[in-house]
């Protein structure tokens, strides 16, 4: 075939693949590889409507506005997440945390939790996740030569750092994991009951030990330098507290925020430097490329895959007009690789720069967290770089089968210094 009959055959499937898009199921083989589709929607249906009064967008620019515009573009989920959940816990812990609220709620809740993770208390965190990466790095080592880099290093590595932001007691921590999976599992595209009724007991366990855990630290508070709890609970110094509901669902939200996105970053980038031996060599060669890198890898496979918004009035998009009311989900994945914001988006690039990648999202909803999610990715990945520059992965990592979130439950490796 020739090159022009090439590009047309490419042309005509990407037509094809963009027609027939849903996220309910998605297209075959989605989940393993969902790029050559975010492809086909940029190239021929970047305002993809999905249902009535649904669309799905995939261009930075077209997600960039609606992150900006929280007036016109709503993130207050009690609409759409009413029939999906009930009345039940998911429901009341969705609609009560930091994410999914519009100012001026989010605003107050946003500037509490922003100033509980100031820069100051982010700093201090460093200290303790060098000794948390390098006890993990032994325990690897000690194991040896095969190892699981989710299991053994990047799942455990966000738990234990927010536990120590939150002070919860090291002997207390064995359900966190569970109980965030499976929140988190609730808000895919299409829910199982097993799912929701995985997502409800989660919720409803988690609030029971959190009003205890609060308890004791309003009886005993910590260190304000080194307890962000102690911290929500005093509140700002100007008074503004969160109310006790607003504390105990944005503690939630803090470890949900921070569990499985981080997790994925640190793993996405130890599969990726794999993949890629030349990128791999280039920054043990330079390790002053690790914040870049870590850029990098939020862009070219983001954690966190989409995101929602409602229109709060008629508005156009794309030439595309939609009424009052109308569902947007926003595709990070798709966005990251928009050949109009970024250079050859395809191709992974450690040193790139300007990298505006939405991994975090933009605008008054960046995520609050990210600098402790940077701080976690870069001293894990630069340190087990620095122990194990030869490891090589065993076999195929199993993927999570998540399209909201992008990552692994498994990735064997063996370890070589």
């Amino acid at each position: 075939m020739t090159g022009t009959g090439a590009a047309l055959a490419e042309r005509s499937d990407g037509v094809a693949i963009a027609a027939g898009f849903s996220l309910t199921p998605p297209p075959p083989g989605f989940i393993d590889d969902p790029f050559p589709v975010y492809r086909a929607l940029r190239e021929n249906a970047p305002v993809k409507q999905l249902g009535e009064a649904s669309w799905l967008l995939s261009r930075h620019e077209d997600l960039v506005r609606v992150y900006k515009d929280t007036a016109l573009f709503s993130s207050d989920k009690k609409v759409e997440f009413a029939p999906k959940f009930g009345d039940g816990y998911l429901f009341a812990h969705h609609t009560t945390s930091l994410v999914f609220n519009d100012p001026p709620l989010h605003t107050r809740v946003r500037r509490i939790l922003a100033g509980a993770l100031n820069p100051r208390a982010v700093s201090c965190l460093e200290p303790d996740v060098i000794a948390l990466v390098d006890r993990l790095l032994d325990a690897m080592a000690e194991k040896g030569s095969t190892v699981d880099l989710i299991e053994d290093f990047a799942a455990a590595i966000p738990i234990e750092v927010i536990g120590n932001l939150l002070d919860v007691p090291h002997d207390e921590r064995g359900p966190l994991r569970d109980w965030s999976l499976a929140i988190l599992g609730a808000l895919e595209p299409a829910l199982t009951d097993a799912q929701f009724n995985r997502g409800e007991d989660s919720v409803r366990d988690f609030l029971a030990y959190l009003e205890t855990l609060v308890a004791r630290r309003r009886a005993n508070p910590g260190d304000p330098d080194k307890d962000m709890l102690t911290r929500l609970i005093a509140g700002e110094r100007d008074g503004g507290r969160l109310s006790e509901a607003e504390l105990l669902h944005n503690c939630i939200f803090i470890l949900n925020a921070g569990h499985e996105t981080t997790t994925n970053l640190i793993g996405n980038a130890l599969d990726l430097v794999d993949r890629f031996e030349g990128e791999r060599a280039r920054l043990i060669d330079d390790p002053a490329l690790i914040a870049s890198a870590v850029e990098e890898v939020l862009r070219y496979e983001s954690p966190n895959q989409l995101g929602n918004r409602r229109t709060t009035a008629p508005v156009e998009i794309g030439g595309v007009s939609m009424p009052e009311g109308s569902s947007l989900t926003l595709c990070i994945g798709a966005a990251n690789r928009d050949p109009a914001a970024f250079d050859e988006p395809e191709s992974f690039d450690i040193a790139r720069k300007p990298n505006r990648h939405l991994a975090f999202a933009s605008g008054p909803h960046q995520c609050t967290g990210m600098n402790v999610a940077r701080l976690e990715g870069r001293i894990a990945i630069a340190r087990f770089l620095a122990r194990f520059p030869r490891y090589q992965l065993e076999g195929a990592p199993a993927r999570s089968q998540r399209i909201r979130f992008r990552g692994f439950t498994s990735i064997p490796a063996r370890l070589e210094g």
